[in-house]
C-alpha cells in the first residue's frame, strides 16, 4: 500500500471533501481517500504509486486545484 498526500487549493467544507473523494476514488487503485478541508488536502491509499496526472485531473474535476 502507497499513501500519497496532495495539497488542494478551495476546499472549504464537507461537499467539497465528499466532491474530492469521489473523484479521486475513481482513479484505477486508489482503495481510500480522505480529503480534509481543513488541512486543505486529502490523503489517498493505492495499490501503487499514482500518476501525478492523473491526480491532479481528478481534482480538477471536482472543481478545485492541486497545489504545488
Amino acid at each position: 500500500m502507497t499513501q500519497t498526500t496532495v495539497k488542494i487549493q478551495g476546499m472549504t467544507c464537507g461537499h467539497c471533501e465528499g466532491r474530492v473523494n469521489a473523484e479521486l476514488g475513481k482513479i484505477v487503485g486508489v482503495t481510500d481517500v480522505k480529503a480534509s478541508a481543513g488541512d486543505s488536502q486529502a490523503v489517498i491509499t493505492s495499490d501503487a504509486a499514482l500518476d501525478a496526472e492523473a491526480i491532479s485531473q481528478a481534482v480538477i474535476a471536482a472543481g478545485y486545484r492541486v497545489l504545488s
